[in-house]
Protein backbone atom coordinates (compact mmCIF):
# COMPACT_ATOMS: atom_id res chain seq x y z
CA UNK A 1 0.00 0.00 0.00
CA UNK A 2 1.50 3.33 -0.98
CA UNK A 3 1.24 6.43 1.12
CA UNK A 4 0.22 9.81 -0.20
CA UNK A 5 3.26 12.06 -0.05
CA UNK A 6 3.02 15.03 2.29
CA UNK A 7 3.56 18.37 0.60
CA UNK A 8 6.62 20.33 1.80
CA UNK A 9 4.46 23.26 2.92
CA UNK A 10 2.38 20.89 5.05
CA UNK A 11 5.51 19.51 6.70
CA UNK A 12 6.69 23.05 7.34
CA UNK A 13 3.38 24.11 8.93
CA UNK A 14 3.37 20.92 11.03
CA UNK A 15 6.93 21.70 12.16
CA UNK A 16 5.86 25.16 13.33
CA UNK A 17 2.94 23.70 15.25
CA UNK A 18 5.18 21.10 16.89
CA UNK A 19 7.44 23.97 17.97
CA UNK A 20 4.53 25.58 19.81
CA UNK A 21 3.16 28.00 17.19
CA UNK A 22 -0.64 28.17 17.03
CA UNK A 23 -2.23 29.22 13.75
CA UNK A 24 -5.66 30.83 13.56
CA UNK A 25 -7.53 29.91 10.38
CA UNK A 26 -4.98 27.22 9.59
CA UNK A 27 -7.24 25.71 6.94
CA UNK A 28 -7.14 28.95 4.92
CA UNK A 29 -3.36 29.10 5.28
CA UNK A 30 -2.94 25.55 4.02
CA UNK A 31 -5.34 26.13 1.10
CA UNK A 32 -3.46 29.22 0.01
CA UNK A 33 -0.07 27.48 0.25
CA UNK A 34 -1.39 24.51 -1.72
CA UNK A 35 -2.43 26.79 -4.59
CA UNK A 36 1.08 27.79 -5.58
CA UNK A 37 4.46 26.21 -6.23
CA UNK A 38 5.91 29.37 -4.65
CA UNK A 39 4.56 28.51 -1.22
CA UNK A 40 7.57 30.02 0.59
CA UNK A 41 6.81 33.45 -0.82
CA UNK A 42 3.10 32.93 -0.14
CA UNK A 43 3.84 31.97 3.48
CA UNK A 44 5.97 35.07 4.02
CA UNK A 45 3.19 37.21 2.55
CA UNK A 46 0.51 35.57 4.70
CA UNK A 47 2.57 36.02 7.86
CA UNK A 48 2.82 39.72 7.11
CA UNK A 49 -0.65 40.37 5.68
CA UNK A 50 -2.86 37.39 6.47
CA UNK A 51 -4.72 39.06 9.33
CA UNK A 52 -7.42 40.24 6.92
CA UNK A 53 -8.07 36.56 6.16
CA UNK A 54 -8.06 35.64 9.84
CA UNK A 55 -4.62 34.04 9.62
CA UNK A 56 -2.69 34.79 12.78
CA UNK A 57 0.30 33.22 14.47
CA UNK A 58 0.60 33.09 18.25
CA UNK A 59 1.92 31.04 21.13
CA UNK A 60 0.15 27.71 21.17
CA UNK A 61 1.32 26.80 24.61
CA UNK A 62 3.27 28.44 27.39
CA UNK A 63 6.40 28.61 25.30
CA UNK A 64 7.54 28.43 21.71
CA UNK A 65 10.67 26.44 20.96
CA UNK A 66 12.59 29.10 19.05
CA UNK A 67 15.35 26.70 18.04
CA UNK A 68 12.80 24.32 16.49
CA UNK A 69 11.16 27.20 14.61
CA UNK A 70 14.57 28.26 13.29
CA UNK A 71 15.39 24.68 12.23
CA UNK A 72 12.10 24.53 10.29
CA UNK A 73 12.93 27.75 8.44
CA UNK A 74 16.41 26.46 7.59
CA UNK A 75 15.22 22.97 6.62
CA UNK A 76 12.56 24.30 4.26
CA UNK A 77 14.72 27.13 2.90
CA UNK A 78 12.64 30.10 3.98
CA UNK A 79 14.36 33.48 4.27
CA UNK A 80 15.46 34.92 7.60
CA UNK A 81 13.24 37.93 6.94
CA UNK A 82 10.17 35.65 7.00
CA UNK A 83 11.33 34.16 10.29
CA UNK A 84 11.74 37.65 11.75
CA UNK A 85 8.27 38.63 10.53
CA UNK A 86 6.80 35.50 12.12
CA UNK A 87 8.51 36.29 15.43
CA UNK A 88 7.16 39.86 15.33
CA UNK A 89 3.68 38.59 14.52
CA UNK A 90 3.76 36.18 17.46
CA UNK A 91 4.95 38.94 19.80
CA UNK A 92 2.12 41.20 18.60
CA UNK A 93 -0.46 38.49 19.39
CA UNK A 94 0.84 37.96 22.94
Amino acid sequence: MSQIPVEPFAEFVDSLKQAGVAISNEEELRERLAETPHWRFAFATLVAYGQALGIRFKKGCNRINGAAVHRAFVRFHLPESAEATLAASIRAQS
